[in-house]
């Protein structure tokens, strides 16, 4: 009998990072295109993910922790997408004046949140989210958002070759099918930060809320 995955990585790929002292919450590309029954890009796991995440950023602001959300706009040309928006010619609709192309408004930003526009899967690749973060003094990047075996993923990738803790709640991440959801979050957990049940990242940010002032 073949090992598990579990098994074949245990001793390995099992390590823990943990909390730092100082996190911020980046909202990943959670926008109508991906919540909106009969949208291409639609799926029942963003929708979950998104009604999943509204304690989370209820605690967040509660605990004063930075919430950067991010979103995708192309030029209507589409030449700022490069070989990307030609790998996936649906992205092209997602344009200034688009509604799918907004947050879905069960998690709009408030005046404290910061927005950036990016264009492609990682939310550090040609945006000012690390410059941010750095003047933040951020140590921690929890990651909310869609698709998990895209942005998320890429996200979290960048996240850690940047320095900064990675936690994922897993609850708060989602994706148009359950296989590669499944497989990503296990691959994000092994190698690039904590997958971790959306209870635990919300105690972690209710002890920062209760935690002294210095």
């Amino acid at each position: 009998m073949s090992e598990t995955r579990e098994a074949n990585y245990k001793g390995v790929f099992d390590n823990r990072l943990g909390f730092g002292e100082r996190p911020a919450v980046v909202v990943i590309d959670f926008i109508n295109a991906y919540t909106t029954p009969g949208a291409a890009f639609f799926g029942q796991g963003v929708v979950d993910a998104v009604k999943a995440s509204v304690p989370l950023l209820a605690a967040a602001r509660e605990a004063s922790i930075p919430i950067i959300y991010t979103k995708v706009y192309f030029h209507p040309s589409g030449a700022d997408g490069g070989m990307f928006i030609k790998k996936v010619p649906a992205l092209r609709k997602m344009i200034v004046g688009e509604p799918l192309a907004e947050i879905d408004p069960l998690i709009t930003p408030q005046p404290e949140d910061i927005v950036i526009v990016k264009n492609y899967p990682s939310c550090f690749f040609g945006t000012s989210l690390n410059s941010t973060l750095k003047v933040l003094g951020a140590d921690t990047t929890i990651l909310i958002g869609c698709s998990t075996s895209g942005c998320v993923r890429a996200t979290a990738i960048d996240a850690i070759q940047h320095g900064y803790r990675v936690a994922v709640p897993a609850e708060c991440v989602g994706d148009r099918h359950q296989a590669p959801h499944d497989a990503n979050l296990f691959d994000i957990n092994a190698k690039y930060g904590d997958v971790l049940p959306v209870s635990e990242v919300i105690a972690y940010l209710k002890r920062l809320r209760q935690r002294p002032a210095a």
